[in-house]
């Protein structure tokens, strides 16, 4: 008797869709995905929807709006593990900049009395339990594929917590803060990009979030011997995962309000 396929579903929530892209981006590591899971609800690759329940369930966006919250309790109902990939899904993401100011609505919709939408944009697992959280802005191909292979051998992901320093030195990149001294981000970011920025002699942006135990603090104050203003140092922790905690801790911390 055949077993069936494990069941995959992919969800969209408050995003740009470039989590989800990175999956189809895959290409020919896409094929043999499909021939170890079945995609059962994938709308950004297929119109064809299998109902639920569904064995993994990988979940791009932030939660916006009242109705994003319900929704994604259901989700999280009809799937056996949830995994949320990306910045938006993990932190917020960008639009979790609203976070931190007023109303914006008045300024940009001439009837905003009709926009329904929660004052904050929030991470899934601030609503559900994720079983595991992929990080990046995009998330990273090699990094979606290793936890794709986990679930199908019945393992723990193999995604470190190291920072991006690691990628520059396995890479033989030399240190942009060093060698440059161009403020970076990368000794409090985690790895999973393959150190793109530094490889063309940019600082990091800090596009995949606070690597584990990040030292914020020091990192801030080095920038500051390199010339950073507190204005720059606010600006460089609010970006892609401004919400993060250590992140949104060390901006408050630089705040020239």
């Amino acid at each position: 008797m055949t077993t069936p396929k494990p069941t995959l579903a992919v969800w969209k929530f408050a995003s740009c869709d470039g989590c989800q892209l990175t999956l189809l981006n895959c290409e020919d590591e896409l094929l043999q995905i499909a021939g170890q899971l079945q995609i059962a609800n994938f709308p950004e690759a297929s119109s064809q929807v299998i109902e639920g329940p569904y064995d993994v369930s990988l979940v791009e966006g932030s939660i916006t709006t009242p109705g994003d919250a319900e929704r994604i309790r259901r989700v999280r109902r009809q799937s056996r593990i949830l995994i949320t990939i990306g910045a938006c899904a993990t932190s917020g993401g960008i639009q979790a900049l609203r976070n931190f100011s007023g109303d914006l609505a008045p300024l940009v919709y001439a009837s905003p009395q009709y926009i329904d939408s929660l004052r904050t944009s929030t991470a899934i697992a601030e609503h559900v339990q994720a079983d595991f959280e992929l990080r990046g802005c995009p998330i990273g191909k090699h990094q979606l594929l290793e936890v794709i292979a986990a679930l199908l051998s019945h393992r723990r992901p193999n995604v470190r917590g190291h920072s991006v320093c690691i990628e520059c030195k396995r890479a033989g990149l030399s240190c942009v803060m060093v060698a440059h001294g161009t403020p970076c981000l990368g000794p409090v970011t985690q790895a999973g990009c393959g150190a793109i920025c530094p490889a063309y002699h940019r600082g990091c942006y800090g596009c995949f979030g606070p690597m584990e135990t990040p030292n914020t603090k020091a990192l801030a104050a080095r920038w500051r011997e390199l010339g950073a203003t507190d204005q720059a140092v606010h600006r460089a922790f609010r970006t892609f995962t401004a919400a993060a905690e250590p992140f949104r801790k060390e901006a408050d911390a630089h705040d020239a309000r």
